[in-house]
């Protein structure tokens, strides 16, 4: 039997969400900063205040829209998560420098999955990050979505990319227990990451929760 991937939720708002998610198998948590649009944003404070109860091995994903790698360092020493996962696109030269100021945190990019040149995107990136994290957002618009959207994306356009890079990925956007199944068939991500789906009224609901993990571990 095949290994499951690792589970990822996003939008963490609170001790209490954190705690739950542990204890139902969550392997990362995703805290979001300021963004220009999208659900779960919280201070950097409460950011750092969760990430300080979270007991390894569970990794802390620090979301920034941030671009500037002194800015990011300057976000991340308020934050203090394991991971970084930059939602817009960050420059390579951005993207050593960064590298450089935190050695030892993991950097996480983002590829909105729009088209066939998101694959080249994912190729060209990949070797300065330490995985991709595939959503469906959309970085053109006037108002950018940088995640969160709920929607699903090409995941034909996700499996290339995951036959073509030598980084771990993650896939994200509108996975549920519905079909969650059939993207691990088609795309055979290192991770899941997803944020709605699990939430009733906005809150964490540990029976979906619970549902989408058994969905998981069923499909390996």
């Amino acid at each position: 039997m095949s290994t499951p991937p690792r589970v990822k939720i996003c939008c963490i708002s609170s001790i209490e969400e954190a705690r739950q998610a542990v204890e139902l198998g969550a392997a990362a948590l995703g805290l979001v900063s300021q963004m220009p649009s999208g659900p779960g944003v919280i201070p950097d404070e409460l950011i750092a205040e969760i990430a300080a109860t979270v007991p390894p091995p569970v990794a802390t994903f620090l979301l920034t829209a941030l671009r500037d790698a002194e800015a990011i360092e300057q976000q991340h020493a308020v934050c203090r998560t394991s991971t970084l996962q930059l939602v817009d696109s960050v420059a390579p030269a951005e993207l050593l420098r960064l590298r450089r100021l935190l050695p030892q945190v993991k950097i996480v990019q983002v590829i909105h999955v729009l088209d066939s040149q998101s694959v080249e995107e994912a190729r060209q990136v990949s070797e300065y990050v330490d995985a991709l994290l595939l959503d469906s957002g959309n970085p053109n618009l006037a108002v950018k979505e940088l995640g969160g959207t709920g929607r699903l994306h090409d995941w034909e356009l996700s499996r290339q990319i995951r036959e073509q890079v030598s980084r771990p990925i993650f896939l994200a956007g509108g996975l549920r227990a519905t079909n969650v199944v059939r993207a691990i068939a088609t795309v055979n991500p290192f991770g899941l990451d997803l944020c709605s789906s699990v939430r009733r009224e906005g809150k964490l609901c540990k029976e979906m929760l619970a549902g989408f993990m058994q969905a998981v571990r069923g499909a390996s």
